[in-house]
């Protein structure tokens, strides 16, 4: 809810943005509110992911993306995501958020989000984004006919692949008891 005014401000603008293809990068000009900011006064950790999901839903509407899911029934939801810093983006600092489709695979679509200033990295993040219609996950078939085949070039990396497994927690079909117990404490 942190960014209530500003999304439905993004999808406003992003509606009157020229159209763009699902499988080419999106780039929104941003700069560093104060609502952005920690006592730091730089972009506070967890407000990256909530920030690149403004991208992601520019992406989704400049395609067409997000107005074919909605007439489907389907939503996007997060299923794992991650992130690395290089540099910290500061108070009323302008960058970019840099955002594309990385690859997808039987289990969702994975986007490659970039804070970029003055030419350079600030934060990359890799989300991956599960569609569900129903309560149940609607199948990389059905996506791809919805969205059409991706550019033969788009091929998902391998460490994709391995975060995917290393990371994957049972299916919510199955048991997923809390038990700190065997885990080591320092």
């Amino acid at each position: 809810m942190h960014l209530f005014i500003r999304t439905f401000f993004h999808i406003f603008v992003s509606l009157r943005r020229p159209r763009t293809s699902l499988w080419s990068e999106s780039t929104v000009p941003m700069r560093v509110w104060p609502t952005d900011v920690d006592v730091a006064l730089h972009i506070n950790n967890g407000m990256y992911f909530s920030l690149m999901d403004l991208g992601r839903i520019d992406l989704m509407l400049r395609a067409k993306a997000w107005q074919r899911t909605l007439r489907r029934g389907w939503s996007m939801v997060v299923a794992r995501e991650t992130i690395t810093f290089r540099k910290s983006l500061k108070l009323w600092q302008r960058y970019s958020m840099e955002t594309r489709i990385a690859g997808i695979d039987e289990r969702a679509m994975y986007f490659e989000q970039r804070m970029v200033a003055d030419g350079e990295i600030y934060a990359t993040a890799t989300v991956a984004v599960r569609f569900v219609a129903k309560g149940a996950s609607v199948s990389p078939e059905q996506v791809l006919a919805e969205f059409g085949t991706p550019p033969a070039g788009l091929v998902l990396p391998e460490w994709i692949h391995q975060w995917r497994m290393d990371t994957a927690l049972p299916s919510t079909r199955r048991p997923a008891p809390h038990d700190w117990a065997g885990t080591p404490t320092p």
